[in-house]
């Protein structure tokens, strides 16, 4: 038995130590991540995975904190992901492997770990997604993924999380209007965290204006063009109770407001509750199948892409290089096409070969 074997097989074990050097493997792209990775799929699928974004200050790590300390009060383990800037220079999390989970330190059926969001926009990286699925294979009943939420396009937070928690500050009336195109229609759920301070009155019914609005679609609680809901649950209605007597009847997801003051765990009980009621929505409505098909979608284009982009590195390198390249541009000798033509000519052959051996 290799030694990513028997790393797999103490992961399936339930060993917290193997975990943690599977998801290092995975980060550091060592020598056989990807055959490793291969084998988490068959073991995955039975996690609930929740995203935390918002912008900073909004208490996303407290939230996450008591999130995981009552969810463990229910008898069910935690893996939480956060996710950190990068520093250009090593790609690793400039805040390191941050425990600011003050309730939940010592229990070992909450996992956290810090990862480095790479520079990816929204940052999530395809060894987050990865490191999911290792935390889903090991049997965490819910993995939870902490965003950087420092302005970046947090989108890709979607692709990862089956259900998406947006925090709101109280008092950020001017940002919702601001925000509104971007990272607020990603939310399954409103969180309006430090609900106790000035200002939380008016951000909810600032938000709930929204989500009655829903803008055509392009809005909340609708999601239109790449947002977290289908076409088919765009037209949202008042009320879910879980309930469906035939597929086709099942009414839309209209994004809930949670009040919470996370320092004292007030709310978080409600929260999870809504987490629960957005799953069995997932699942009852088929929305979650499809989230699925969408999610290894891109991960296939995502995989087709960074080879892709390493093959023609090797060809470019072969060729002397893009200076060279861009040189021979400059002198007037060729053109930035032709030279693009002629690298992926290989390529092309190389895939007419196949599907002539397919036919």
């Amino acid at each position: 038995m290799s030694s990513d074997e028997e790393l797999l097989e103490s992961l399936l074990a339930g060993e917290h130590r193997a975990l943690a050097r599977v998801i290092s493997k995975i980060e550091n792209r060592s020598p056989g991540y990807r055959e490793l990775v291969s084998e988490l799929y068959a073991h995955t699928g039975e996690a609930d995975v929740i995203g935390i974004t918002g912008s900073p200050g909004a208490g996303k790590s407290t939230l996450v904190d008591k999130l995981a300390e009552t969810y463990r009060d229910r008898g069910e383990t935690v893996g939480v992901i956060a996710i950190d800037p990068s520093s250009p220079f090593t790609g690793g999390a400039v805040l390191g492997d941050r425990i600011r989970m003050a309730s939940t330190v010592g229990d070992m059926d909450v996992f956290v770990r810090s990862m480095s969001a790479r520079g990816t926009l929204g940052g999530l990286s395809t060894a987050t997604a990865d490191a999911v699925k290792a935390m889903d294979a090991f049997g965490k009943d819910k993995v939870i993924i902490e965003t950087v939420g420092a302005g970046q396009n947090e989108i890709d937070i979607v692709r990862t999380a089956d259900t998406v928690a947006v925090l709101v500050p109280p008092g950020s009336g001017d940002d919702i209007q601001t925000l509104k195109a971007g990272i607020l229609e990603i939310a399954d759920v409103f969180v309006v965290n430090k609900a106790d301070r000035p200002g939380s009155d008016r951000t909810v019914q600032e938000l709930r204006d929204m989500i009655q609005l829903g803008d055509g679609g392009s809005g909340i609680g609708g999601g239109g063009d790449g947002g977290h809901h289908s076409q088919e649950v765009i037209d949202a209605h008042d009320d879910w109770d879980g309930e469906v007597e035939d597929e086709t009847e099942v009414a839309g997801w209209t994004t809930p407001i949670v009040e919470t003051v996370a320092t004292k765990s007030e709310g978080v009980d409600d929260l999870i509750d809504e987490f629960t009621s957005h799953r069995t929505y997932l699942v009852d409505s088929g929305e979650h199948a499809e989230q699925v098909r969408g999610r290894y979608a891109e991960e296939i284009r995502t995989l087709l892409r960074e080879d892709v982009h390493a093959l023609l590195e090797d060809r470019l390198a072969e060729r002397g290089g893009i200076d060279d390249l861009a040189e021979s541009v400059r002198a007037g000798e060729t053109d930035p096409y032709s030279i693009a033509g002629e690298l992926l000519d290989p390529v092309e052959d190389c895939l007419d070969e196949l599907e002539t051996e397919d036919a």
